[in-house]
């Protein structure tokens, strides 16, 4: 399935009349009412930088909507500044300011958002809320920070934080956007999160924490109670990157912008309606779609899809286009996304390649575009697609429908069998359990947050499907033997899908009444361990090999018989 494949001439026409036909067919899902957050700002501002930019902005500032500015100082007054005048000193005369030293400004932390700012200065020991220090208030509404590195680097600020140098071109512009930050504001709730499918933690264990590697605002945390951790995104903070809900390899993160699953089955019902349609060589081009709407009308091979951010689409929905008959896809990226964005995508695209090389297939049916490039957006595709059946799917499971696009792509390519490494942290791979240590108590099973571990119905066995597992490591985690050990890659073979048993063994059946109830090494295991314990001194080391009802029946005879037994239990 390597070799490219001539196609016919492709009459542009037809496909614009095709694509039309498909854009009519079915609307692009969009969510008319989401839920939303709702920031509520009074204008207390703090202005941060040297003492010189910090009065100018102050003074910029007046009257143009603040209701209050406090100015801290961070920096020193560069020695080619221009000398601070009378007139400006006057001006903002009655403004609390305060300076910090190098060693208060590493000290200093800024945590919130537009309308809740909290800025601490630790000192000995303790937190100074300079909110309440200097200007007696609450909080701070908005910060505007002039520093020549801001004190925040986040790629991606909490909304009501702007960063720039007084010197920026478009000064005045960004004055005048910070200065409208007062009043009620509200904005989508991107996300939603389902903690049942989460795979971050288990038993006081950290599994997966692929959404917090590669959200950009840091608006992902993860909270840990007294056992169990949990990851939850700050609604105020995010801002719809959605990377997380695409490298989130359950399903767990959901972004509502629309949902994942809808943007499937709309790209699957276009595909359908553009080959009845008599279009032909569709290429699927994924891209923002504030990018789309400003771009002139392309060939008619060219379905678009207008994604909210790019981020909200990863590998397995290009891999979904290809398994629905487009001939190939194009992930248009632009200028200013924010580097870990920029990484993920590539990351993205590793595993895509790696996947589709793995099949049977060209990599080159997935490529990078480079927004601005219309003779790469243009060109039609080199081979043909891969199919011309509907892909359909009978679940909403983020990990199911994946497994049904690699199945289709395998059925039409040629799997060489073999395991490769996909770089990163794919969420591909085997686990290797070792059998001499594996005493089937079953942890491992009860701490998988998906089917990929199971246990046996009738027997003590242990269980495995590849398919189902995202390599998370609560398993190798879990094991109290240690004998569980990840093997990342992906299988490119039908066993994959194949559930395959990874230890077994006979039951351990209860000394008095006969019950199956654990499994032979587990019973050695606990007699070895508790083989010095008080409590099972002499004959009471019988009780390890009864079942829970007989134990209990035991105990309670020991006690008839010596009363005194009881100051043992």
């Amino acid at each position: 399935m390597n070799q490219r494949i001539d196609l016919l001439p492709v009459d542009e026409q037809q496909n614009h009349h095709a694509r039309e036909a498909a854009r009519h067919s079915i609307s692009w899902p969009v969510n008319l009412a989401p839920a939303s957050v709702s920031y509520q700002s009074d204008g207390h501002v703090l202005i941060l930088g040297n003492e010189h930019h910090a009065r100018l902005a102050a003074r910029a500032l007046e009257g143009q909507g603040p209701t209050s500015v406090t100015l801290v100082f961070t920096e020193a007054v560069a020695e080619d500044e221009t000398p601070q005048d009378d007139d400006l000193l006057s001006a903002t005369a009655h403004l609390t300011h305060h300076v910090l030293l190098r060693d208060q400004l590493r000290q200093l932390r800024i945590e919130g958002h537009l309308g809740q700012f909290s800025v601490t200065l630790m000192k000995d020991g303790t937190a100074l809320d300079l909110a309440r220090a200097l200007a007696g208030l609450a909080h701070f509404d908005a910060i505007l920070d002039l520093g020549r590195s801001p004190l925040l680097t986040l790629e991606l600020p909490p909304p009501g934080y702007v960063a720039m140098p007084w010197t920026a071109v478009d000064r005045d512009d960004q004055l005048e956007a910070f200065a409208g930050l007062v009043g009620e504001f509200d904005k989508p709730r991107y996300f939603q999160i389902n903690k049942e499918l989460c795979a971050h933690s288990a038993s006081g264990k950290v599994g997966c924490t692929r959404c917090l590697d590669v959200c950009p605002a840091d608006a992902i945390t993860s909270h840990q109670g007294r056992i169990e951790s949990w990851v939850e995104i700050d609604p105020f903070r995010c801002h719809g990157v959605g990377s997380c809900s695409s490298a989130c390899p359950t399903g767990a993160i959901q972004f509502r912008m629309p949902e994942t699953h809808r943007q499937q089955e709309t790209l699957l019902a276009w595909l359908e309606a553009y080959r009845k349609a008599a279009g032909t060589a569709p290429v699927v081009r994924f891209g923002e779609a504030e990018d789309l709407s400003g771009e002139g009308d392309t060939p008619g091979h060219v379905l678009d899809v207008p994604l909210q951010e790019l981020g909200a689409a990863g590998h397995d929905q290009w891999l979904t286009a290809l398994a629905g008959g487009a001939a190939q896809v194009r992930v248009q990226c632009h200028p200013g996304m924010p580097e870990r964005l920029t990484d993920f995508i590539d990351d993205q695209l590793t595993q895509a390649w790696g996947l589709l090389r793995a099949l049977g297939h060209c990599p080159s049916r997935i490529q990078r575009l480079d927004a601005g490039d219309t003779g790469a957006r243009d060109a039609l595709p080199s081979e043909a697609p891969l199919t011309d059946e509907a892909l359909t799917f009978g679940s909403t499971n983020k990990r199911e429908r994946l497994n049904i696009v690699l199945d289709r792509l395998s059925r039409l390519g040629e799997p060489d069998g073999q395991r490769h490494g996909l770089g990163g942290n794919a969420a591909y791979g085997n686990i290797d359990v070792d059998q001499n240590a594996c005493t089937l108590c079953l942890a491992c099973v009860t701490n998988c947050p998906t089917p990929a571990l199971a246990a046996g119905e009738d027997s003590p066995l242990l269980s495995f499907r590849e398919a189902d597992c995202v390599q998370c490591g609560l398993c190798a985690q879990s094991c109290p033997e240690d004998a569980i050990r990840l093997m990342p890659g992906f299988l490119a073979d039908a066993a994959r899908s194949e559930r395959r048993v990874c230890h077994e063994e006979a039951p351990f059946e209860c000394i008095r009444c006969g019950k199956p109830f654990a499994t032979v090494s587990t019973v050695e295991s606990i007699k070895t361990k508790l083989a010095d314990h008080p409590y099972f001194s002499g004959d009471a080391m019988a009780r390890l090999e009864m079942c829970e009802d007989c134990r209990v029946k035991d105990i309670w005879h020991e006690m008839a018989r010596n009363p005194d037994a009881q100051l043992k239990v």
